[in-house]
């Protein structure tokens, strides 16, 4: 289909702007674009932006809270009990409806690219059949990124090896780890060790749930990134969690970051949830328990955020709107400069699609026409007023919409 999109601001621009799609990629951006006999989209001067993404999901977990039980400690660990008494109790079919309603969310909220962790330590790998079902089902909307995801580790669980490698034959886009969760030291760095050569052995992406714990003691992160680093792979591996930065010491913090730059590696903060989840032990003074974004950014590291989970034992609630997981993030880490907030889009966008390793991304000439349209004109201006999105296009398709919010007050 070939459209005008008319009168629009392209990532927070002072100037509106038209866009020409042409079989289903753009084609042409400049101001007063010439009428071609296409179908006309007016945007109002609204905000447009590339499609948003969501770099860190568990998709095979959401919708699952208090099932069988609710996680009322608010641990990370025993969110993992949990999901460890649900795991016994999944289908096929109950992955796949919980994994459409989630995404169909995801969808209202102008999201079409998903990195979703699946859990591999199920010796029949229910979920992740269903996730690979899905991927290719939601292709021509969604484009979904898996993770094998080793949620009760990789050396730490039996067969956790034979495993992630049933899992990499199978045809997963990234390899996990989880390190922190290991029985040891050793093990956390032999698992490590085994992830990114797996990765590397299938040419595969590696996406590490890296330290995700409040203690300062916690360092897989320096042998990650060290591996990346020695392997010239920094683009492709991710770390996500971090939060035992947020009580690493500064001496360390400091040596640390100069390996970070070295390596290249991405970064994934999952805001709401860590916030949540971590210095639970704490009394008072009680840590925020979130990764170092401020610091990490302005070291030029790549850093996007993700919403982790949505109403599973780790998160109770969440609808999967990346917009409360921008604000919160912004909070959380006090990046509240004017600049910084009309910025942040970045860390559900381009940030994200960079951590993703995506190609083809961008309001740009040559590119596929994907973008939203959100009922504002700045992305300030949507976060302030959660202005709902409008319209989602991919490949010059609409896939989902809404009627912009009107209410009357009545004084």
């Amino acid at each position: 289909m070939n459209l005008l999109v008319r009168n629009v601001r392209i990532e927070n621009a002072a100037d509106t702007t038209d866009i020409r799609i042409t079989d289903g990629r753009f084609s042409e951006i400049g101001p007063f674009l010439e009428h071609h006999g296409e179908e006309i989209i007016d945007g109002a001067g609204r905000l447009c932006l590339p499609p948003l993404i969501e770099s860190h999901v568990h998709l095979d977990t959401a919708l699952t809270a208090g099932e069988p039980r609710w996680n009322e400690s608010g641990t990370l660990f025993e969110g993992i009990e949990v999901w460890s008494d649900r795991k016994k109790f999944l289908t096929h079919d109950d992955v796949k409806d919980r994994v459409r309603r989630a995404v169909r969310q995801q969808a209202r909220f102008g999201i079409q690219y998903v990195r979703t962790h699946v859990d591999v330590t199920d010796p029949d790998l229910t979920a992740l059949h269903a996730l690979l079902e899905m991927r290719e089902e939601l292709a021509d909307h969604i484009t979904l990124q898996i993770v094998a995801f080793p949620q009760e580790g990789i050396d730490s669980f039996p067969d956790g090896r034979g495993l992630m490698r049933r899992a990499a034959d199978l045809g997963v886009d990234a390899i996990g780890a989880i390190p922190h969760f290991e029985f040891t030291r050793e093990y956390s760095v032999s698992s490590l060790d085994f992830a990114v050569d797996l990765a590397d052995e299938f040419g595969l992406l590696v996406d590490v749930h890296c330290d995700e714990i409040d203690d300062e003691a916690s360092r897989g992160l320096e042998t990650l990134a060290t591996r990346a680093y020695e392997r010239g792979m920094g683009s492709r591996v991710t770390a996500s969690h971090t939060t035992a930065m947020h009580s690493y010491n500064n001496a360390y913090f400091l040596r640390l970051l100069r390996l970070l730059q070295l390596s290249g590696i991405n970064f994934v903060s999952n805001p709401m949830v860590n916030t949540h989840l971590q210095a639970r032990t704490d009394t008072y003074p009680k840590r925020r328990g979130v990764t170092r974004v401020k610091e990490l950014t302005e070291a030029g590291l790549n850093v996007s955020f993700g919403q982790d989970d949505i109403v599973d034992p780790w998160n109770p609630l969440g609808t999967g709107n990346l917009r409360d997981v921008v604000l919160n993030g912004l909070y959380v880490t006090q990046m509240m400069g004017h600049q910084q907030i009309l910025d942040s889009h970045r860390f559900v966008t381009h940030n994200a699609a960079r951590t993703l390793c995506l190609d083809d991304y961008g309001i740009e000439p040559g590119n596929s026409a994907d973008f939203v349209l959100f009922d504002a004109p700045t992305w300030y201006e949507a976060l302030s007023f959660n202005a709902p999105v409008v319209a989602s296009y991919r490949g010059g398709r609409l896939i989902a919409s809404a009627t912009p919010l009107e209410h009357d007050v009545h004084f």
